[in-house]
């Protein structure tokens, strides 16, 4: 039962409700003027020929009779057998067009969209490519819908930026229904912090390749996504909280009678949200509003999801016309207690995570602390009570869903907000004479959380790698790196330091990472300042950091300072920046670098998120 909500989720609400006044009423009056075009296969014969021809002639007769027909559905896949998590997509489309046509609809494939990993592309120049991907897949997505012949859509996609891209062209088509049909994470394997360990040790040269090697594919080791709490599991969390994908469906393993009914129920209740039979219609657009937004921002928070989605929710926002900020999230995360400790925050992964309670009981512990919005609509209904329900086979072997679990089965994985890991969700805004960054500190013990050191400053991850094997990095220090924003190189991930500086951490060294790139969400017990803004590369403060500059960061307080008497005088230095230009197709990308705006709005290349941008007069 939900009680009044939290004063501050209110006063959150509200206040981005202010701010995205015009942005969503013109989103909004985009997405009315579509839906007055009225159904969308009013296309003229020619066109709906060419739409229909490859289909079987049942389905395409049965299509163009448009009276008998419960919707035709459209599936944007971001399948290829690569990536773990997408290659149980390989079975999707058919069983989607057989449920389709079992229930009087039909269902097309209606284009696929690139998905990378970056567990494959860490520390590679394909890593600068990857979220520039994101608004690949969103704009791969809407050419795939813009052959304006589907009623609804299926998304198929998991990983990293694939989701928030896809989200971004969900709410560009706003005014159909969508639905999120996810893959789930492989079996357990080897166990996370004993897999850190090896990382370390290789670093330390006291283990070879080989051990490294079978340490890695012990745990990367079959179909479905890693079983870490990083971006691709958080992506998931994130589907739920905002009422995209059915309650209860994020975390069941491939290949299983229950993945495989959930897929079913999925594709049946979409086709009902066309509003072809007796049940309303529900639009995407009706889904995302700024309460799904708050949700997923409190969902991030309390399960101590991946600081990646600090980004992505404010681009997969825009794109609904509602303009979040940083200080939102931070502010939510002040009052949303923890009550997850999955790897890198603790040693359980999703697995545990979903047998120990899982979502269900995350959100049926917030709804109960009025920390979430209940009066939202979701693809399961009206209200976000229907996600407090897990899914579970009838003697039929269909999905049904029955009460989540009402206490934790295991307490060093789930708590209740009484007794939460932590008061808040550890999401810290960072300001000062940088800029504005944000840290995650759920994974950082008290004592780690305030540093006065130093800098060390880098222009390169493999510059840091190379002062750590020449023993180069002694006593307290806080590693600048810099030159890693959306505009110098396109914001890679910088996990491959972690590590590194876990070791000197673990040695007794007080050390630090500040730096305009990103983290993920595998950052873990290192402090860590990201998405610094403004970046190095259109001349933030980041860039006036020399050599031994005293820096303070202190995640207890929301602060990052740069101690120096003549810091704001300082000419800002520039980086050649070339090298990373060029090959495996980052030329291609030159554009994205140009445009790309800053972090502090997702790193955006498709939509303005300033409100400077709005017509005169108005406000936001």
């Amino acid at each position: 039962m939900s009680k009044k909500l939290n004063s501050t989720v209110a006063a959150v609400t509200e206040r981005i409700e202010q701010r995205s006044a015009v942005t969503r009423r013109q989103y909004l009056d985009g997405i009315h003027a579509m839906q007055a075009q009225g159904k969308t296969r009013t296309l003229s014969c020619g066109n709906l020929a060419h739409a229909v021809a490859a289909m079987p002639k049942t389905e395409k007769f049965r299509i163009v009779a448009e009276q008998k027909h419960a919707g035709n559905i459209g599936i944007v896949t971001a399948y290829n057998d690569m990536l773990s998590a997408h290659q149980p997509f390989a079975s999707y489309p058919e069983l989607i067009k057989e449920t389709a046509l079992a229930a009087g609809g039909s269902a097309q494939v209606a284009g696929g969209v690139p998905a990378m990993c970056d567990g494959v592309t860490q520390g590679q120049p394909g890593m600068e490519l990857s979220l520039f991907s994101r608004d690949v897949i969103a704009l791969s997505a809407t050419v795939a819908l813009s052959h304006n012949v589907f009623d609804a859509a299926v998304f198929l996609g998991v990983c990293d930026k694939i989701v928030p891209g896809l989200v971004i062209a969900a709410a560009t088509f706003g005014h159909l229904p969508c639905i999120f049909l996810p893959a789930g994470p492989m079996l357990s394997g080897i166990p996370n912090n004993e897999k850190a360990k090896i990382r370390q040790q290789y670093a330390l040269g006291e283990v070879g390749r080989a051990e490294l090697l079978q340490a890695e594919m012990s745990s990367y080791h079959d179909a479905g996504t890693c079983t870490f709490y990083g971006t691709a599991n958080s992506n998931q969390m994130l589907m739920e909280f905002m009422g995209l994908q059915l309650p209860g469906s994020s975390f069941v393993n491939p290949n299983t009678p229950l993945r495989t009914a959930l897929t079913v129920a999925g594709t049946q209740r979409v086709l009902a949200m066309t509003g072809h039979g007796t049940q309303p219609q529900v639009t995407t657009s009706e889904i995302l509003d700024v309460k799904a937004f708050v949700n997923g921002m409190v969902g991030l928070n309390a399960t101590g999801g991946s600081t990646n989605l600090v980004l992505h929710l404010v681009a997969m926002a825009r794109a609904a016309g509602i303009l979040l900020h940083v200080e939102d999230l931070a502010d939510l995360s002040a009052v949303t207690p923890l009550l997850a400790r999955v790897y890198p925050n603790g040693i359980a992964d999703v697995n545990h995570f979903h047998a120990a309670g899982g979502l269900q009981f995350v959100m049926a512990e917030l709804l109960a602390a009025g920390l979430l919005h209940e009066d939202v609509q979701t693809v399961a209904g009206p209200g976000l009570s229907h996600y407090t329900q897990e899914a579970v086979l009838d003697t039929a072997g269909h999905a049904k869903w029955q009460a989540g679990a009402a206490v934790s089965h295991d307490s060093e994985i789930l708590r209740p907000c009484q007794d939460a890991f932590q008061a808040s969700g550890g999401l810290v805004r960072l300001k000062g004479n940088l800029g504005e960054a944000v840290i995650k500190v759920s994974a950082v013990q008290p004592a780690q959380r305030r540093i006065t050191a130093p800098a060390r400053v880098f222009h390169d991850q493999a510059a840091v790698k190379a002062a750590f094997e020449r023993e180069e990095l002694s006593g307290d220090f806080i590693c600048v790196l810099r030159f890693q924003g959306p505009g110098a190189n396109g914001m890679p991930e910088l996990h491959s330091l972690t590590p590194l500086l876990g070791v000197l951490q673990d040695r007794g060294q007080k050390v630090a990472l500040v730096t305009d790139g990103r983290m993920s969400g595998a950052s873990g017990k290192v402090p860590a300042a990201i998405h610094l803004s403004p970046e190095a590369a259109q001349g933030g403060a980041i860039a006036r950091i020399r050599d031994g500059d005293l820096l303070v960061l202190d995640a207890d307080n929301g602060s990052l300072e740069v101690l120096a008497a003549d810091f704001a005088t300082r000419p800002a230095v520039t980086a050649d920046l070339s090298a990373g230009q060029r090959g495996m197709g980052r030329e291609l990308f030159e554009v994205f670098r140009r445009v790309a705006g800053p972090a502090a709005t997702g790193g955006n290349t498709l939509l303005s998120e300033s409100v400077e941008s709005l017509p005169a007069g108005s406000s936001a």
